[in-house]
């Protein structure tokens, strides 16, 4: 889990609990609930705590270390993660699944993702980090907001954006989507 993955790894940087809030801005709350696995955050906290930590945004996914290519076939996808939307609230809108989790040493992290139907209009939570996105629409429309512009992309459309930029993405009505979406977060 990665919660587990996320304490041992601040165990064994003899990182306290203290510090890990100080450093990456989350309350107590939150961190105790990420370690304890009973929530996943959005990317945006993974990613702070990945930077304090000095290790990849897939450090926490990995589960082995293949050397040369890895090769992702539709029939051996893992069970998927589902991020948070909200950093205090566990409500999910996307299964990813990792397409490079046996490669080590990668630098970006390539994700096919099942996005659930739009149930109602709303405000999103924004989330910004360091990093940059490429998402590639594959079946159905996404909605997504960067800054205070909105795109919508439909099946064969993309999008390339600096993550810094506060944005969310999800379905663009209730159909659902598909999409292919590679982050690079530098560490």
């Amino acid at each position: 889990m990665v919660g587990s993955r996320i304490k041992s790894l601040r165990e064994s940087k003899s990182i306290s609990l203290a510090e890990m809030v100080e450093r990456t801005g989350l309350s107590v709350e939150q961190i105790a609930h990420i370690e304890e696995n009973k929530e996943l955050p959005s990317l945006t906290p993974l990613i702070k705590i990945a930077r304090v930590l000095g290790v990849r945004l897939g450090t926490f996914l990995d589960d082995n270390e293949a050397l040369g290519p890895v090769v992702s076939r539709r029939k051996d996808y893992r069970e998927s993660i589902s991020f948070s939307t909200n950093q205090t609230v566990s409500h999910t809108h996307m299964d990813y699944y990792s397409l490079a989790s046996d490669k080590s040493g990668r630098h970006i992290e390539p994700f096919f993702i099942q996005v659930t139907p739009r149930e109602e209009k709303g405000n999103f939570q924004l989330s910004s980090h360091e990093g940059e996105e490429f998402i590639f629409c594959l079946e159905g429309s996404l909605e997504i907001t960067y800054g205070n512009d909105t795109y919508i992309l439909e099946k064969g459309d993309s999008i390339y954006y600096d993550s810094i930029v506060a944005h969310h993405v999800h379905a663009a009505d209730s159909q659902g989507a598909k999409m292919l979406a590679v982050i690079y977060t530098p560490i």
